[in-house]
């Protein structure tokens, strides 16, 4: 089984993963490979489906990148219980 996804790299160079679960305890093989500059990766807003998002969902993905650049905390639960209280305020 592979997974990938292109995440941003901060300036930190601290990258936080969650694995799913579907992904065996033990050994795994994490490959780093740089994106050659100027490579259309789907960063820069420009959405590579067939479709425009909608508004509520642009604002999203918005969000998101901004956690992802550490602009905005992320919210971080350590249980299911503790994101559905969350969600439910």
């Amino acid at each position: 089984m592979t997974i990938e996804q292109t995440v941003e790299l901060p300036a930190s160079h601290r990258l936080v993963l969650d694995v799913p679960r579907e992904i065996p305890a033990g050994p795994i093989i994490l490959t780093f490979t740089p994106v050659p500059a100027g490579e259309d990766i789907g960063m820069d807003g420009e959405c590579r489906l067939d479709h425009t998002p909608n508004a509520e969902t642009a604002a999203a993905i918005r969000e998101g990148r901004a956690m992802m650049r550490g602009e905005i905390p992320a919210n971080r639960y350590h249980t299911i219980e503790e994101m559905l209280a969350s969600l439910k305020k």
